[in-house]
């Protein structure tokens, strides 16, 4: 089993991607709401360090909050279908901190169920 992380700093590609995990048959993603250090650091109210006051200027409000979706997969077959959905949604997209993404092997899973 593996578990798959993807930081998605343009948010408006986030239905797109869900649409093409159910139409591979990637199903229970969780998604929650994010933000990177840079920008929480360049949003805080730290205006009197210079450094905090350069990297508010050179990140701006570019992608000041981010959407963190993690799945648990079965093998690495549907990390592939998985990661290839994120890549054909977002392919053609130019610019840089777009987001990333990574897996991670995983020894056991868990359920929580009631009695």
């Amino acid at each position: 089993m593996y578990a798959l992380f993807i930081v998605l700093n343009e948010v408006d590609y986030l239905e797109d991607i869900l649409s093409g995990f159910l139409e591979n048959e990637v199903s229970g993603a969780t998604i929650l709401d994010s933000q990177g250090m840079g920008s929480a650091i360049a949003n805080s109210n730290n205006s009197d360090i210079p450094f905090f006051s350069s990297l508010r200027m050179l990140i701006g409000d570019s992608h000041p909050y981010s959407k963190t979706i993690f799945t648990v997969l079965k093998d690495e077959s549907m990390v592939d279908k998985a990661v290839g959905v994120v890549q054909e949604v977002m392919g053609d997209i130019e610019g840089n901190g777009l987001g990333f993404m990574f897996s991670v092997p995983i020894a056991n899973v868990y359920p929580i169920q009631k009695d």
